[in-house]
């Protein structure tokens, strides 16, 4: 992989991966690297950065890295290839979203709980974007975020999309908001995946994310907040009437 890849992955997993508490290296660990998979942030068919560079991220031994990576590998999640361009690779999701899945993927959520915690923790993260005002190398992240969503073809839209939404509660400034939306946003992306993608709703989101993009980087953060307000409250609304 060019030098250049590699260093986009990395700022991709960036929100994500942190050093780990001793006490429970390989749980969290696993946690990490699934919130890593499961949002998408290496697509299906590609490779995870190099055990040494996740190891090093993730503050671990490689031992105990390769038993999380066997427990993933265990779970039909990511295989292990060889040879000179060999390393571990993503495998795709499947893309069942049949009744029995929408019951296993909705089972045991409470998604009035899970919309309003996401509500709470975006609001938050643009409101403090726009406040403090990124810098120059942080407005450009955020501005390469915003254009992969516009770019994106529709398979690629939510990933992209999260990637965006990641971006945002990275550059807030707090490593524990970051982190709980990790989280949360893994759950959301469950519940996406059980309803369709609607072109009007992608392009009513496109222009709410260049909206808040605008008002961050103005500073303007009661406009950000609403931004983002309104545009939890569209992906809500969706989500309540396909699977509420």
């Amino acid at each position: 992989m060019p030098e250049d890849a590699v260093g986009a992955v990395g700022d991709r997993l960036a929100p994500v991966l942190r050093q780990v508490r001793a006490g429970n290296g390989f749980e969290e660990a696993l946690e990490q690297i699934l919130q890593v998979v499961r949002l998408g942030l290496v697509p299906g068919g590609e490779r995870l950065p190099a055990e040494r560079e996740l190891a090093e991220r993730l503050g671990i031994s490689r031992v105990t890295l390769r038993e999380v990576l066997k427990v993933l590998q265990d779970q039909g999640l990511v295989e292990s290839r060889r040879g000179r361009y060999g390393g571990t690779f993503v495998l795709p999701r499947p893309t069942d979203t049949g009744e029995e899945e929408l019951r296993r993927r909705t089972a045991g959520v409470d998604i009035e709980d899970v919309l309003r915690f996401r509500e709470v923790l975006e609001v938050g993260a643009a409101g403090l974007c726009a406040t403090h005002g990124p810098s120059d190398g942080r407005a450009e992240r955020l501005r390469e975020a915003l254009a992969g969503t516009q770019e994106a073809p529709p398979a690629e839209y939510r990933r992209l999309d999260t990637l965006f939404h990641l971006t945002l509660a990275e550059l807030s400034g707090s490593r524990t908001l970051t982190a709980q939306y990790a989280a949360v946003r893994a759950t959301i992306n469950d519940l996406l995946d059980c309803i369709p993608l609607l072109v009007r709703n992608l392009e009513h989101s496109q222009r709410q994310h260049a909206a808040l993009v605008e008002a961050v980087l103005e500073g303007d953060a009661d406009a950000a907040r609403e931004v983002m307000r309104e545009h939890c409250a569209g992906t809500a609304a969706l989500l309540r009437g396909f699977l509420a």
